[in-house]
C-alpha cells in the first residue's frame, strides 16, 4: 500500500499585489462579495424579495437534509473519538506538543465560536421557547406555565449543543489532520485529497474554497449582525442616544457607528494576528465572560438554574436522538397544526444547523489552526463536549433567571416583552435599579464591552481565516491591503443586509450560502473517515503515514 498525498500544489501570484494569493480563489470570492453589497445597498427591496424566495425554496426542499446531515456530524466527531485507531492519532508530527495553554484553547474556540450568541440568546432563547415551541403546539404543555420550562430547555440545549460544535469539530478535525500530519494546505480543498487526489489543484478546489469563503462571510455576518443590534442596544441603555428606533431595533446610524467601531478594531487587531491580538481579546472575553456568568449564578435564580442544568441536559440527552433526525411535515395549510410545526422547525432547528455549517469553515480553521499537537480525542471532548457544557451553563443560568423572574411574575412582562438583543440589558438592569442605578449602569457597560471583545474576536478571526483560505492555506503574513478589504467587505455585508432588511435577510442569505458548503462537509467527512482507516491499514504494513515520515515522496492516495 502507496503512502498518503503529501503534496498538493495550489498556484498562487508570485508577485504583485495578490503576491501569495490564488488569484482565483481571492478574485472570485471578492467578487460574489461585492455583488451582494451593492445589490443589498442599492436595490434592498429586490435584494430582499428575491434572496426571501431561495430561502423560502430551500426551506421547502432542504430542510429535512439540514437535520439528518449535522446528526451526521454528531455521529463523525463521537465515532472518531471512541474509534481506537483513530482517537490516539496526533493532530500533528509524532511527539508534538500542543502551541496553546489549555485556558487560552478554550478561550479562543468559545470566544470564536459562539461567545457573541450567547450574550443575545442565552437568555432570549430560554424565553422564547418558554412562549412557544412545539409542545405548546400540540398542546402538551402550555405557554409560559410552569410545565413549559423542560420543553424550552431541550430545544435551547439542542441548538447550542453537540450539534452545534459538531460542525465545528468536523471541519477542524478534516483541516488539522490533513494540514499537520500529511503537510497540505491548510485549506478546505485539502480535506478532500482520499476522494479526489491532485485533482484538487485546479478548478474543483478553486470551487470548494470559494464556496468556503462566501460561507464564511454570510456565517460570520449573521453573528455581527446579532451582535451589532445587540450592541446599539447596550449604547442605548448607558446612555447614547440616537442609535435605535422605538422598537428597540438599530437606525441607519447605529448601524454605521456599531460597524464602525467593531470592525475598525477588528481589523487592528487581524494585524496583530493570532498570537497577540486575537489571544488576549478571548482571554479578556472569558475573564469578563466568567465575572457575568457568576453574577447570574450568585444573584440570580441559583436554584431554579441548577434545576434548569441538570435536568435539562438529561431530558436533553434522552431525546437526542429522536430530535437529531425528527423532521416536521407540512400539509400545506396555512395555520394547521402540521403548517406551524414545519414552520416553526424552519425558524429554529433548520435556522441554526444553517448558521453552524455557515460558521464551520471560519471556526474549523480556527480551530485545527489552535489545536496543532493534541489528540483527535482530546480534540474532540475538547471542541464538542466542553464548549456544549458552557453554553449549557449560560443558558440554564441566565436564561433561567429570565425565566424565573417572568414564571413568578415579578418582572411582568419585562424581559418578555423586550427585544432579543436587549433582553439581558433588560433582566440585569430590573435585577439592579432597584438596589443603585449606578449599579445597573455599571453592568450594562461591562456587557457592552464583553459584547464588543467577542464581536471583535470573531470579526479578526474570521478575517485572518479568509485570508489563509485564499493565500491557499498560508498561515504566514497577510498583506495588508487584504485584510482591510475583507474587514470591509464583512462590514459592508452587514449592513447592507440589515439596511435591506433587518437580521432576517442576513439569515436568509446566511442560510442560502450554507447550503452548497454543507455538501462540502459532508465529502471532508468522507475524506477524514477513508484516510483515518486506510492510516491504520499503513501502519499495520509498516508504511509511512505522516509527513515527517514520508519525507518527499507524493503518491496519490
Amino acid at each position: 500500500m502507496k503512502p498518503p498525498l503529501t503534496d498538493l500544489p495550489i498556484k498562487t501570484a508570485d508577485s504583485g499585489f495578490y503576491g501569495g494569493f490564488s488569484v482565483n480563489v481571492t478574485v472570485v470570492s471578492k467578487i460574489i462579495i461585492s455583488i451582494l453589497v451593492v445589490w443589498c445597498i442599492f436595490w434592498p427591496t429586490q435584494a430582499g424579495n428575491v434572496l426571501g424566495t431561495w430561502n423560502a425554496a430551500i426551506l421547502n426542499n432542504f430542510a429535512s437534509w439540514y437535520i439528518w446531515v449535522v446528526a451526521f456530524f454528531v455521529i463523525v466527531c463521537l465515532g472518531l473519538a471512541l474509534w481506537p485507531t483513530a482517537g490516539r492519532l496526533n493532530l500533528g508530527q509524532a511527539g508534538e506538543k500542543p502551541e496553546f495553554s489549555n485556558f487560552s484553547w478554550f478561550s479562543m474556540m468559545f470566544g470564536a465560536g459562539i461567545g457573541v450568541g450567547m450574550l443575545t440568546w442565552a437568555v432570549a432563547e430560554p424565553i422564547a421557547h418558554f412562549k412557544n415551541n412545539p409542545a405548546v403546539i400540540q398542546g402538551t404543555t402550555t405557554a409560559l406555565d410552569a410545565n413549559n420550562v423542560r420543553e424550552a430547555y431541550v430545544w435551547s440545549f439542542l441548538h447550542w449543543g453537540l450539534g452545534a460544535w459538531a460542525c465545528y469539530a468536523v471541519a477542524g478535525l478534516a483541516l488539522a489532520f490533513f494540514s499537520y500530519r500529511r503537510g497540505l494546505p491548510l485549506t478546505i480543498r485539502s480535506a478532500m485529497t482520499p476522494l479526489f487526489g491532485k485533482a484538487l489543484s485546479g478548478t474543483l478546489g478553486h470551487i470548494i474554497d470559494i464556496v468556503a469563503v462566501v460561507a464564511t462571510i454570510l456565517g460570520v455576518a449573521q453573528t455581527l449582525g446579532f451582535g451589532v443590534e445587540q450592541f446599539v442596544a447596550g449604547l442605548t441603555r448607558i446612555g447614547i442616544g440616537g442609535l435605535a428606533m422605538e422598537d428597540g431595533s438599530a437606525t441607519t446610524v447605529g448601524i454605521v457607528v456599531a460597524l464602525l467601531v467593531i470592525m475598525g478594531a477588528s481589523t487592528l487587531s487581524a494585524l496583530s494576528g493570532v498570537g497577540k491580538g486575537i489571544k488576549w481579546l478571548s482571554n479578556i472575553n472569558m475573564v469578563l465572560s466568567i465575572l457575568l456568568l457568576g453574577f447570574f449564578i450568585i444573584f440570580g435564580a441559583t436554584f431554579f438554574g441548577a434545576t434548569a442544568f441538570f435536568v435539562g441536559i438529561w431530558d436533553y440527552l434522552t431525546s437526542l436522538p429522536w430530535l437529531s433526525f425528527n423532521v416536521y411535515r407540512s400539509d400545506g395549510v396555512d395555520g394547521s397544526e402540521a403548517f406551524k410545526l414545519a414552520q416553526w422547525q424552519g425558524w429554529w432547528p433548520v435556522f441554526y444547523w444553517a448558521w453552524w455549517i455557515a460558521f464551520a469553515p471560519f471556526v474549523g480553521l480556527f480551530l485545527a489552526r489552535i489545536s496543532r499537537g493534541r489528540t483527535i480525542r482530546e480534540f474532540v471532548l475538547g471542541a464538542m463536549i466542553v464548549p456544549s457544557l458552557m453554553c449549557f451553563v449560560w443558558f440554564a443560568w441566565a436564561g433561567g433567571t429570565a425565566v424565573d423572574l417572568e414564571l413568578n411574575g415579578a418582572a411582568n412582562g419585562v424581559i418578555l416583552d423586550a427585544a432579543n438583543g436587549d433582553k439581558i440589558f433588560a433582566m440585569t438592569e430590573f435585577m439592579l435599579s432597584p438596589i443603585s442605578q449606578a449599579l445597573a449602569w455599571g453592568m450594562a457597560v461591562m456587557i457592552v464591552v464583553l459584547l464588543m471583545t467577542f464581536l471583535v474576536t470573531s470579526a479578526d478571526s474570521a478575517v485572518l481565516i479568509v485570508n489563509t483560505i485564499n493565500a491557499a492555506g498560508d498561515e504566514g503574513p497577510k498583506a495588508r491591503p487584504h485584510i482591510l478589504f475583507w474587514g470591509a467587505a464583512l462590514a459592508l455585508v452587514v449592513g447592507g443586509l440589515l439596511i435591506s432588511g433587518g437580521t432576517s435577510a442576513i439569515q436568509t442569505a446566511m442560510v442560502i450560502g450554507a447550503l452548497p458548503f454543507s455538501f462540502v462537509m459532508v465529502l471532508m467527512c468522507l475524506g477524514l473517515i477513508k484516510a483515518i482507516f486506510n492510516d491504520g491499514r499503513r501502519e499495520a504494513l509498516g508504511v509511512p503515514t505522516t509527513h515527517s515520515e514520508i519525507g518527499a515522496a507524493t503518491p496519490a492516495e
